[in-house]
């Protein structure tokens, strides 16, 4: 045999064909049968299934370094969008808690996320203010039966429920501190009503606010 060492050769010529009885070939592996067998039919509709979230804690939300209690936010979505608002602290929902005040500018207690609001360096004293009644169990709203309705002109809508005496009452609560400390500064009441917005020329990334 050419180009083959001597002692490949001679084991080379000590194989024997399996025929004879004397070659050991590997034993067959065996087939692993699936434990669970696919089913024949599926189902035409997708089950309804909760995602699981690998993340879920019990960590509170960290705020941004501008919203402190007492800073004036500026609102980017919802109803009063471009309005100013005052920052009161952080609920256990993660959420901000903010307001108007409601007899300033009109804007009532509201829970809002801190993505939606720009904090600026303009704060407000809020020492007096005790926003300790307000939790995130005030927001929500209680659960009413659902009712079929004709469809069409002849269909009946709800009335608006008003706003619980606990919550006005709460309200005023929290203001009342709040307000005496805005009126007696006239250019501090005129920078929360006025709204913010932004003209040709102006980007927000590059102002300080």
């Amino acid at each position: 045999m050419k180009n083959i060492s001597r002692t490949k050769a001679a084991k080379a010529g000590k194989r024997k064909p399996f025929f004879r009885g004397k070659y050991s070939s590997n034993a067959p592996k065996a087939i692993e049968k699936p434990s669970t067998k696919a089913p024949k039919f599926y189902a035409t509709e997708d089950k309804k299934t909760k995602l699981t979230n690998s993340r879920m804690n019990n960590r509170q939300t960290k705020l941004k370094a501008s919203l402190v209690p007492g800073a004036v936010v500026i609102l980017l979505a919802g109803r009063f969008k471009g309005c100013r608002a005052v920052f009161l602290k952080q609920l256990d929902s993660g959420l901000c808690l903010i307001t108007g005040p409601f007899k300033v500018n009109g804007i009532p207690l509201r829970r809002v996320p801190q993505s939606y609001v720009i904090g600026t360096s303009t704060t407000v004293d809020v020492s007096g203010v005790d926003a300790s009644g307000v939790d995130d169990s005030l927001f929500k709203k209680p659960k009413s039966a659902k009712k079929k309705s004709a469809d069409g002109p002849f269909e009946e809508t709800e009335e608006k429920k008003a706003l619980s005496s606990e919550f006005k009452s709460l309200q005023e609560k929290v203001d009342a501190s709040l307000v005496a400390a805005v009126g007696g500064d006239e250019m501090m009441k005129g920078y929360l009503k006025a709204k913010f917005g932004l003209s040709r020329g102006q980007y927000p990334h590059e102002m300080c606010f």
